[in-house]
C-alpha cells in the first residue's frame, strides 16, 4: 500500500487519548522517516533555549543589557514554557492533532524570525517568551513521532527516546556556539535556529501523523485555574531567576513575589480540588506514589545543576569559555548519547527504578572527582567526570518518564494533562532551582574563603611583599608610577584572592552535590526495598498487561 492511499484504522490501532495520533502498523520505511523527523524536532526545540542560555554573556554584551536584566531572557522562556501545557495538552484534544502540530511550528519559525529584527530588552523578552510556548509544543512532537517510528510493543521506547533528544541540545548548542559566533556574530545563532524551524516545518508536512480523535474538553473553570497557576507560576521563576544575581534580601519585589505565588498556586489548587473534571487531578498527585516521584525527579534534576552550573561556572573562573570547552561538550554530548542507548537497550520493566538509583551514584562519583580543582583545572580534567554526569542525566530522565507515563495511563487518560504539567514543571523549575541554590551556595562560601585568606595577607609578610612587587613588575612597562605601580599590584593580588576563593567555593558546591546524591541514593534503595517487601508490581508491566489484553479484545471485536 502506498502513502498516499486512505488507511481504515482497525479497532487496536485507533488513537490511546483523544488528540494522540492513531497507531497503525507502517512499513519500515515510514517508520524510519517518522524516527528521522521526530530528532529533528527534539534538536529544533531544544536548541532554541540552549543556544541563549550558554551566550548570555554575548548577548548581554550585544544589547547593551545588564546581568540582572539578561537574566530575564532565560526568566521569560521558563515562564511560559513550563505554563503553556495546561492549555496546550486540551487544545491538542479538543481541536486536533494537526492544527496543534502546524501552529506551534509556524509560531517557532516567526519568533526565530522576529529575533533577527527586534534587539530591544522588552521586544527581546517578548521573543523569548513566545519561543517557550512553542518549544511546549516541539517536545510533545518528538515523543509522538518518536513513537510512531517504532512498533506498539516498543512504544514506551519511544518515549524515552522522546523526552531524552532535547536534552542533548545544551552540549551541542556549547560545540557549535564559537564557531556560529565567529561565522556571523550573534545573528548567526538565530539564521541557525530558523533553518532548523523551517526544516522541521518542512519535514511534518512531508509526512504528518496519522489523524487523532476529538472531544470537547475545555471548561470554563480551566481558564480560572490557568489565570491563577500561570501567573503564580511566573512570579516564582522570576525570583529563582533574580534571586542570585541582585540578591534574596536587597530586592522587597522578591518577598512579595513569592507571597503572591504562594497565594496564587494555592488559589489555584484550591479551586482544582473541589472540581468534578480538573484541570489538575490533585487527589491523584497526592498519592504516594506520585508524590514520590515527582520528589525523586525534582532531587535528581537539582543535582544534574552540577554540569549546567558547577563545572561551567568553574571553568569560566579560570578563564575559560565556550571556545576551550569545545571538546569537552562533544565528549558530555557523546556520554549522554550511550545514556539515552543504555536506557532504551537495558530497559527492564520489572525494575524501572534500579537505573534511577545508578544514574545518582553517577552523580555523585562525578561531583567529588570534581571537587579538587584549583586554578590549574581545564576542561580535560572534566572529560570523565563530565561524562559520567552526562550519561547518568539520560539514564535518569528516560526512567522517570516512563514510570510517570506508565502509571498515569494505568489511572486513565483523563490524569494525562496532570501528568504533562507536573513533569514539566519538576524539570524545568527543579533545574532553575538548583542552578540558583546552588549558586547562593557558592556566593557564600565564596564570601568565607574570601575572608579567611584575606586574614593572612599583611604587607609585614615578606611573601605577600614579593607577590605585589611582581605584580606592579608585570605592569612596569606602561606605568612609571612606582605608588601606581604598589597599587596596581595590590589590585592584582585581590583578583587573585578573589579567584581562589571562588575556586574553594566551587569545591564545596561539588563536595555538597556529591553528599546530597549519596543520600539520594540512600533514598532510592529505601524505597525500591520498601516496595519489594510489599510486593508492589512494577508499573510499567501492569500498563503492558493491560495493553496487551485490550489489544487482544479489540482484535476479537474485529475478528467477529
Amino acid at each position: 500500500m502506498s502513502d498516499t492511499t486512505p488507511y481504515v484504522f482497525k479497532p487496536h490501532e485507533r488513537p490511546t487519548l483523544p488528540g494522540s495520533p492513531a497507531n497503525p502498523d507502517h512499513p519500515s520505511r515510514r517508520r524510519r522517516a517518522y524516527f528521522a523527523i521526530g530528532c529533528l524536532i527534539g534538536i529544533t526545540g531544544g536548541l532554541g533555549n540552549a543556544l541563549v542560555t550558554v551566550n548570555l554573556n554575548f548577548a548581554q554584551g550585544t544589547l547593551g543589557l545588564n546581568s540582572n536584566e539578561s537574566a530575564w531572557l532565560t526568566a521569560a522562556y521558563f515562564m511560559t514554557n513550563v505554563t503553556a501545557n495546561l492549555l496546550l495538552v486540551k487544545y491538542r484534544q479538543q481541536f486536533g492533532l494537526q492544527p496543534f502540530i502546524r501552529y506551534m511550528l509556524a509560531a517557532y519559525a516567526l519568533t526565530t524570525i522576529m529575533h533577527l529584527f527586534l534587539h530591544g530588552f522588552w521586544t527581546s523578552v517578548a521573543v523569548r517568551a513566545a519561543s517557550g510556548v512553542a518549544a511546549s509544543g516541539l517536545s510533545t512532537l518528538t515523543i509522538l513521532y518518536l513513537m510512531q517510528s517504532l512498533p506498539a510493543p516498543k512504544r514506551l521506547a519511544g518515549v524515552m527516546m522522546g523526552i531524552s533528544i532535547p536534552q542533548l541540545a545544551t552540549p551541542i548548542a556549547r560545540a557549535l556556539s564559537p564557531h556560529l559566533l565567529e561565522s556571523g556574530d550573534w545573528h548567526m545563532l538565530y539564521w541557525f535556529e530558523m533553518g532548523l524551524a523551517f526544516a522541521s516545518l518542512a519535514a511534518v508536512m512531508a509526512l504528518p501523523l496519522p489523524p487523532s480523535e476529538r472531544e470537547k474538553v475545555f471548561e470554563p473553570l480551566d481558564f480560572l485555574t490557568f489565570g491563577l497557576l500561570a501567573p503564580g507560576l511566573c512570579l516564582l521563576i522570576a525570583v529563582l531567576s533574580e534571586a542570585r544575581i541582585e540578591w534574596w534580601t536587597e530586592r522587597a519585589w522578591m518577598g512579595w513575589s513569592l507571597v503572591a505565588s504562594v497565594l496564587l498556586v494555592s488559589a489555584a489548587l484550591l479551586v482544582e480540588h473541589h472540581r468534578a473534571n480538573p484541570l489538575i487531578n490533585t487527589r491523584w498527585l497526592g498519592k504516594r506514589e506520585m508524590v514520590r516521584l515527582m520528589l525523586i525527579a525534582a532531587s535528581v534534576r537539582i543535582l544534574l545543576s552540577e554540569q549546567a552550573f558547577g563545572s561551567v561556572g568553574l571553568l569560566n573562573i579560570v578563564g575559560m569559555i565556550n571556545d576551550q570547552m569545545i571538546t569537552l561538550n562533544l565528549v558530555i554530548l557523546l556520554a549522554s548519547l550511550a545514556g539515552m542507548v543504555t536506557a532504551v537497550l537495558t530497559f527492564r520493566p520489572a525494575n524501572v527504578s534500579r537505573p534511577i538509583t545508578i544514574a545518582v551514584i553517577l552523580i555523585a562519583i562525578g561531583a567529588f572527582l570534581d571537587a579538587d580543582a584549583t586554578n590549574l583545572t581545564r576542561p580535560a580534567n572534566f572529560y570523565f567526570s563530565q561524562a559520567l554526569i552526562g550519561f547518568a542525566s539520560i539514564l535518569f530522565l528516560a526512567q522517570a518518564m516512563v514510570i510517570g507515563m506508565s502509571r498515569t495511563l494505568l489511572a486513565g487518560g483523563k490524569h494525562f494533562v496532570s501528568f504533562v504539567v507536573l513533569f514539566s514543571m519538576s524539570q524545568s523549575v527543579g533545574g532553575l532551582l538548583g542552578t540558583t541554590l546552588l549558586g547562593t551556595f557558592q556566593v557564600v562560601r565564596e564570601k568565607y574563603h574570601s575572608h579567611e585568606l584575606v586574614q593572612h595577607i599583611v604587607m609585614i609578610d615578606p611573601l605577600v611583599a614579593a607577590r605585589i612587587r611582581a605584580g606592579g613588575g608585570a605592569v612596569s612597562g606602561v606605568i612609571g608610577d612606582p605608588a601606581l605601580r604598589s597599587a596596581e599590584g595590590a589590585a592584582i593580588l585581590a583578583q587573585q584572592v578573589a579567584r581562589e576563593a571562588n575556586i574553594l567555593a566551587f569545591n564545596d558546591v561539588f563536595l555538597l552535590i556529591g553528599a546530597l546524591a549519596v543520600l539520594t541514593a540512600l533514598w532510592g534503595y529505601a524505597i525500591r526495598y520498601s516496595i519489594r517487601r510489599r510486593g508492589e508490581i512494577s508499573p510499567v508491566i501492569l500498563l503492558q498487561q493491560k495493553m496487551m489484553q485490550a489489544q487482544a479484545a479489540q482484535q476479537a471485536m474485529g475478528s467477529q
